[in-house]
């Protein structure tokens, strides 16, 4: 049976697009007086370009089986194919005069058939303009092929884990925040082991149902954060931020005063335990 190419074809769509483009500028260049040089380098970039795009083109074939299983992805699919397919189709038509201009070396005719191949070439870089915008949507627009190609659980998990993320941001500037600590405590019961989504999903707890109680019970059970010290502050702040939300100002002011000892340098920390000082804390986002 024919081995499944879709996971090859962002590598070798790319060997094609580099292939094209370096073929037809050299074959522009072999047309003027100074480039004549040129010609055998085109012809033969541009007849490995013919072949690298056969490859692309059925790897994206294959590619296509999994992405068009997501819903609403179809249209996108089907016009990045149908442009990919017009690619080929014009790459293959430039190398045919390629192959033509080697059959009749030496006769007059070769000059015109390398201006028209030429002109073919552009065609091939506008179509390669236009498949690839549209390749871009599917994959950045639609999620096409992100997380779902190969089939690992571990990849569908972060890109579930990427769209809670995402959505909940677009939640939280709409001011739909409800429904924005309602996706990142989602994230925080499918993701256990994460640091990072339970200390996201605490800071919606404090800040989007105004829950500081259960915001400081996520905190601390959580396992030390030693490797990451940008987390290790974020967490700390949160710490601080609940415990003064519950009244238990000593008890704030002494996590802040660790993170002082870890992170001496921080400004916006000095600020606010200068401020504590005048009065009670402020609950602010790092």
């Amino acid at each position: 049976m024919r081995p499944d190419l879709g996971f090859y074809h962002p590598i070798v769509i790319h060997f094609a697009i580099g292939l094209i483009t370096g073929g037809v500028l050299l074959r522009w260049l072999s047309l003027t007086r100074r480039g004549a040089f040129a010609g055998r380098a085109a012809v033969t970039l541009i007849l490995l370009a013919m072949a690298a795009t056969l490859v692309a083109a059925q790897s994206g074939e294959d590619a296509h089986v999994a992405v068009e299983a997501a819903p609403g992805i179809s249209a996108a699919v089907r016009a990045h194919q149908l442009w990919g397919e017009r690619t080929r189709n014009v790459v293959l038509l430039a190398g045919g005069l390629e192959l033509l201009t080697l059959a009749l070396r030496g006769r007059s005719i070769v000059r015109t058939m390398s201006f028209v191949s030429a002109g073919v070439g552009l065609l091939a870089l506008v179509c390669i303009l236009q498949t690839g915008k549209l390749g871009g949507e599917l994959v950045y627009g639609h999620a096409g092929g992100v997380g779902i190609r190969s089939g690992d659980p571990e990849d569908v998990a972060r890109l579930f884990l990427a769209g809670l993320f995402r959505q909940a941001e677009l939640d939280e500037r709409a001011g739909r925040t409800g429904d924005a600590a309602s996706l990142l405590e989602l994230a925080a019961q499918r993701f256990p082991e994460d640091p990072a989504v339970q200390v996201r999903a605490a800071e919606a707890r404090l800040e989007d149902r105004k829950d500081p109680a259960g915001a400081l019970a996520v905190l601390e059970r959580l396992a030390p954060t030693s490797d990451d010290p940008r987390l290790r502050f974020r967490r700390g702040w949160l710490t601080a931020d609940a415990l003064d939300a519950l009244g238990r100002r000593p008890e704030a002011r002494a996590v802040l005063e660790r993170l002082r000892a870890e992170f001496p340098e921080n400004t916006r920390l000095r600020s606010r335990l200068a401020r504590a000082d005048a009065g009670p804390l402020t609950i602010n986002r790092p």
